[in-house]
């Protein structure tokens, strides 16, 4: 069996919401859009269904996955319906819908509602991707509660810049969602992962976790708090010795400056694992650290076999505990939720 194998640790999914949890104060959402970022959304969801508040995903098809597996606890669909016709399994499935344009608001008030829906209203306070802009918001406010069917109306935006050095777009956004929503009663989201560890300020009713969630900190300060969740490791299925100045690998781009022992690993780009991770991007042989040597192949990959201890049958942890997937995002020129997300073809182990 090829040993390209991908845990996903639930316990340490459970304690990372329960740090966050604690860090935002209030209510918070897990967020499982995108399968869990990678991770296994149904599972994850029934990991956390005990503890959590609630559960946010990207469209409506992602709610009814979780609904049709046993997911009681509130939803909520944070780019709302694409068709006026979605709103029939937004009330079947008892979700929350999030309302961002004119033609969501238009429809969702036309919509002949058997029992009272909760609306998510985005605000645009400055990413300028989706939301309401500040001066219109009062008005798309005021048209859900007239409206007998909207039980309650939650206000929210989405912050650009939270996981930027520089603070000056995030302040500026708050004060923004702060004025657009000034006399319009009701609960408020604002912090999504980065901004949930960064700015008090944006820790309102209900927080949504991200890429925290899964271990993964923006920022490097809560290091030995939130853990990985998911641990990507295979093993080297062959190895050989290349003498000085020998090449490795497509196109040839790494040459051997001493004789080197090579290692063969079971995995690659059609892993998930990104080709554009080149040598020196960081691995773990048994607990040690070393690293790629030449390009990432479809199926395979070359690391330097750093030890006399390391050989065939050697594990190799791709990333994990002891190289972090943001080393190897910077290393590809990527970020880490491209990473997660992609993981594919290993064997999946879910630990709890």
């Amino acid at each position: 069996m090829r040993p390209l194998v991908c845990e996903i640790r639930l316990n340490y999914l459970r304690e990372n919401y329960q740090i966050l949890k604690n860090i935002h104060g209030n209510k918070l959402l897990a967020v499982v859009k995108s399968n869990a970022y990678g991770h296994g959304a149904v599972q994850c969801a029934h990991a956390l269904h005990d503890i959590a508040d609630g559960f946010a995903v990207a469209f409506v098809d992602e709610a009814i996955e979780l609904r049709e597996n046993g997911i009681t606890k509130p939803i909520v669909v944070l780019e709302g319906v694409f068709q006026a016709a979605e709103y029939e399994a937004v009330e079947r499935y008892d979700l929350w819908t999030a309302v961002h344009q004119q033609s969501q608001l238009e429809e969702l008030l036309a919509y002949d509602w058997q029992k009272p829906v909760t609306v998510w209203l985005k605000m645009d306070s400055g990413m300028h991707r989706s939301g309401f802009f500040p001066h219109n918001y009062a008005a798309a406010y005021t048209a859900l509660k007239q409206n007998l069917k909207v039980a309650k109306i939650v206000k929210m935006t989405h912050l650009a810049c939270a996981d930027d050095a520089d603070r000056g777009m995030t302040e500026m956004q708050m004060e923004a969602f702060d004025l657009g929503c000034e006399g319009l009663a009701g609960e408020e989201s604002v912090a999504n992962s980065a901004a949930m560890l960064d700015y008090a300020e944006t820790r309102r009713d209900w927080g949504r976790a991200g890429l925290a969630l899964y271990g993964i900190d923006p920022f490097g300060k809560l290091s030995g708090s939130l853990k990985p969740v998911m641990r990507l490791s295979s093993k080297v299925f062959a190895e050989r010795v290349l003498q000085p100045h020998e090449p490795i690998g497509y196109g040839a781009s790494f040459y051997t400056k001493r004789s080197t022992r090579v290692g063969l690993v079971a995995g690659g780009y059609a892993d998930g694992y990104p080709r554009r991770a080149g040598t020196d991007t960081p691995v773990a042989l048994n607990g040690v650290r070393s690293r790629l040597i030449g390009r990432i192949s479809m199926d395979m990959l070359t690391v330097e076999l750093n030890s006399s201890q390391v050989g065939v049958g050697t594990e190799v942890e791709l990333f994990g505990d002891m190289v972090n997937v943001n080393e190897v995002a910077h290393a590809a020129g990527t970020i880490p939720y491209e990473i997660l997300c992609n993981i594919k073809r290993a064997k999946r182990v879910y630990l709890r």
